[in-house]
């Protein structure tokens, strides 16, 4: 099973945990985590459902390429971790 993170401060923003979820991609995890921790997808998808602006998703230390669709592969032994991204000057 895939692995989903997210950084302290986006967990304890929205009460989202970690957790391991069958998916074969980026949306399917999500979409699993978001069932059972809903306020949480507001603050990583826009309402388009696309990754918001200022939201890094990445699988195996690679960023994701879909930030749209999502639709980058999972194997069962990916570890998906989501963190705010840092910006500003």
């Amino acid at each position: 099973m895939a692995r989903v993170d997210f950084t302290p401060n986006l967990a304890r923003q929205t009460a989202i945990a970690s957790r391991e979820v069958s998916a074969e991609t980026v949306r399917e995890a999500l979409e699993a985590l978001f069932r059972e921790f809903p306020a949480a997808r507001g603050y990583v998808l826009d309402d388009q459902g696309a990754t918001r602006q200022h939201v890094a998703i990445f699988v195996d230390g690679e960023a994701v390429k879909d930030r749209i669709g999502l639709s980058d592969p999972l194997d069962e032994n990916s570890v998906v971790f989501v963190m705010q991204a840092l910006s500003g000057g």
